[in-house]
């Protein structure tokens, strides 16, 4: 086969024939070479519109040759096509490399046999590609200036590896497109550039400028200038413009941004921009608020969107700030409520669009700050009035660490020592697990300065300061502190506060600290909303009455509440909870502070019996206890208020029967058994007529009146004067036990005497339980 293609050349030189040197002679038919296993195709796409597309096709054949076949679409029957292969690639233009045997416009097919260039420079299939060139396909040999299909080849065919990126509209409204950058077999890149809304007839340079497009810097790589009518430019990239070979690899990594300019002569006017390279922006942004603060209606958000390098893009976006103005921002030191320097300075935000975009890599000291580190910052914002106004902040909000993370608790601040303030103290979790401590009043005095601290105990107890607020403004009835530590430096969490042995008061002044205008419980010390109030009963003066109640505390133990009615201004009134029911009496087991006779108030923290035994709020339900509040600490023989409390409250279950006149005339009543909490009793008799001054024995005796029998039970005596016994039943006289169930169903009788010393003088009888078919 090679020597027919030598002996076929050698015969064209001879008969001085001068065909196309890079083609076999046209009548040697194509199918005659003998075709290798090598094969690759390239794309031809129409060009302006032609709506002439296709391929070319190289396959390996025998002796050094390549069979080159051009395949189109859309061709005019009849036209004849002249193709040719160009040196380098379609974007950057080139000379005539290989003429091809025209395109026949009925089949739109081209087949030539190649294996030199036009100059004779031999070129096998290996060779061709891996040749950077492209294919034109012409309308006519008359028309040769005008191309209808074109596609690069070999080298400088397109590997198949892209990256687009956005370019955003800038100056110009209604611009903006995307640049493809696209890697060649050969290494290079193609870059196009597709712009929409570009003016016809105009001329947009555009470049790859060094750092990102908030930073900033100088042209790397010029681009082909953008074509206005069409939009488009394509650009070969081997090298930046000072030399330095770039691969498509290093574009994909380069720190830099693109610039399209709206014409050579007004270069500052940018029409579309965008962050490529590093600098491209990942799918991880975190947004934090920015909230009015000296101007009313400026506020907005900060937005850190993290680049493929791992810093960031900053864009603070402000609304109604005033046209033209320009305000400072940067991140500052610690939180917002403690206040700090600053660390990294912002582009100022442009007051028109209230827009400032920053790219951050480092602190202002140079430290380097990645994206992942700025989600940690201990800082927050400030954005400044003007740069002659830095201390009047327009916007402002915590970043980072000392995020809120929206875990909060508030706390009731109650009216204390001035009438109409009060308010409320939020606690809320930072990112980082300090707190946000927001105290808000009511009614404070424009210009005052309240001091407030979170106090050790509870306030019913008091205690020292444990850690202190900054004070609250009267003003604006406000104070911001961000809580870290006790004031002794122990560290203090949020979930630490939230368990907090502690109460919150804010005094009326630096200098009036003893005056208490707000005061609240916080932590363990918060009421959980479970109480349990108990009467307290007019004793021995008339119309002093009232209740106590016992609140659940967090951590389980207890605010107990006296209120009375009609207690003495001025009076100071010991109270305390007694072992037994009232009808026992008892010891004091639990001392209350006093009750404030202006008030009739005495609140106390109940965590242990005097012993020092613990006493939790559970246990206060059951005890076996009463209430004495005393006429004063000099009197306590007089008790001005009783009751009786946990086990030895009543249930509301009663039985009553009646005591009969026997021995005095007119001396009659009843005996009623109440049921208490434990399942003990409270026998109360009552008598009309007994004489003043009088003592009356009373039992239970066994069998029924008509049977008689034994003291089983005794009770208090009733009192002449009142005509009253009452006595807490818990057992008989001989220790069995006795319950209120048991009184219900007991086989006996109840005897009233006349006097200790007359006990045969029966004067009120009657049968009980067993023994009575109806209770009263």
């Amino acid at each position: 086969m090679k020597k027919y293609y030598q002996f076929l050349i050698l015969m064209l030189g001879i008969a001085g024939s001068l065909f196309v040197q890079s083609c076999v002679d046209e009548q040697s038919p194509t199918d005659a070479l003998e075709l290798l296993s090598g094969s690759r195709g390239y794309p031809l796409n129409a060009v302006d519109g032609s709506g002439i597309s296709g391929n070319v096709v190289f396959e390996e054949g025998e002796g050094g040759y390549t069979k080159v076949t051009i395949n189109l679409s859309g061709t005019p029957d009849g036209g004849a096509h002249p193709a040719h292969i160009h040196f380098n690639s379609a974007a950057e233009g080139g000379d005539i490399a290989i003429s091809l045997e025209p395109i026949n416009g009925t089949t739109g097919t081209s087949v030539t046999l190649v294996n030199q260039l036009d100059d004779g420079t031999f070129i096998d299939y290996e060779r061709l590609i891996a040749f950077e060139g492209y294919v034109n396909v012409h309308l006519a040999y008359g028309q040769l200036e005008t191309v209808v299909a074109q596609g690069d080849i070999g080298g400088n065919a397109l590997d198949g590896n892209s990256k687009r990126y956005n370019l955003l509209t800038k100056d110009v409204d209604g611009i903006s497109g995307t640049i493809l950058f696209e890697k060649s077999v050969g290494g290079f890149t193609v870059a196009t550039l597709e712009i929409e809304g570009t003016p016809s007839g105009g001329s947009h340079p555009a470049h790859i400028h060094a750092n990102s497009a908030a930073e900033g810097g100088g042209i790397l790589v010029s681009f082909n200038p953008v074509d206005g009518t069409t939009g488009m430019s394509r650009t070969i990239i081997r090298t930046d413009d000072a030399g330095n070979p770039i691969s498509y690899e290093d574009i994909l990594n380069i720190d830099g941004y693109v610039n399209v300019h709206l014409s050579a002569n007004d270069l500052g006017t940018i029409v579309a921009q965008g962050d490529i390279g590093s600098n491209e922006l990942t799918e991880n942004f975190k947004e934090y608020s920015l909230n009015e603060l000296a101007v009313p209606g400026i506020s907005g958000s900060i937005t850190f969107k993290e680049r493929m390098n791992g810093f960031t893009l900053a864009t603070i976006q402000l609304e109604n700030t005033p046209e033209g103005g320009t305000h400072p921002a940067h991140i500052h030191a610690n939180s917002a409520a403690e206040g700090g320097g600053i660390i990294v300075s912002f582009t100022p935000v442009d007051g028109t669009t209230g827009m400032s975009q920053t790219t951050i890599r480092a602190l202002n000291n140079g430290q380097p700050l990645m994206y992942d580190q700025i989600l940690e910052l201990d800082g927050y914002v400030n954005v400044h009035l003007s740069m002659n106004q830095l201390g009047t902040i327009v916007a402002q909000g915590d970043i980072g660490a000392n995020e809120l993370t929206g875990v909060s608790k508030m706390y009731p601040l109650n009216e204390l020592a001035v009438p109409g303030i009060d308010g409320s103290i939020t606690f809320e979790e930072r990112k980082n697990g300090f707190s946000l401590a927001t105290i808000m009043l009511n009614n404070t005095p424009d210009g005052g300065i309240h001091p407030a601290h979170i106090h050790a105990n509870s306030a019913a107890e008091g205690g020292g300061i444990l850690v202190s607020f900054n004070p609250v403004d009267g003003t604006s009835g406000m104070s911001k502190t961000t809580i870290r530590s006790q004031d002794s430096g122990e560290l203090l969490t949020y979930e630490q506060i939230m368990e907090m042995d502690g109460y919150v008061n804010v005094h009326l002044s630096l200098n009036q600290l003893g005056v208490i205008v707000a005061q609240g419980d916080i932590g363990g010390n918060e009421l959980t909303g479970v109480m349990k109030m108990y009467s307290l009963n007019e004793r021995a003066v008339p119309g002093i009455d009232g209740s106590i109640t016992f609140e659940e505390r967090m951590n389980g133990f207890t605010l107990a509440t006296i209120q009375l009615n009609n207690t003495p201004d001025g009076g100071i009134h010991p109270a305390h909870i007694h072992a037994n029911s009232a009808a026992e009496g008892g010891g004091i087991i639990v001392s209350f502070n006093p009750v404030d006779g202006s008030s009739g108030m005495s609140k106390t923290t109940i965590r242990g019996l005097d012993d020092g035994t613990p006493l939790m709020y559970e246990d206060l339900l059951t005890i076996d206890g009463y209430v004495n509040v005393h006429l004063s600490i000099n009197q306590l023989g007089v008790i001005v208020a009783q009751g009786d409390i946990g086990g030895n409250e009543l249930t509301g279950m009663t039985s009553s029967y009646d005591l009969g006149e026997l021995a005095v005339p007119g001396i009659s009543g009843t005996i009623t058994f109440s049921e208490r909490q434990n399942g003990f009793t409270l026998a109360t008799i009552q008598l009309e007529n007994t004489p003043d001054g009088g003592i009356h024995p009373a039992h239970i005796h066994a069998n029924s009146a008509a049977t008689g029998g034994g003291i089983i039970v005794s009770f208090n005596p009733v009192n002449g004067t009142t005509g009253m016994s009452q006595t807490t039943l818990r057992a008989l006289d001989d220790g069995t036990a006795l319950t209120y169930e048991d009184l219900q169903t007991i086989d006996g009788y109840v005897n009233v005497h006349l006097s200790p010393e007359q006990l045969g003088v029966i004067v009120a009888q009657g049968n009980i339980g067993s023994n009575v078919l109806v209770a009263v």
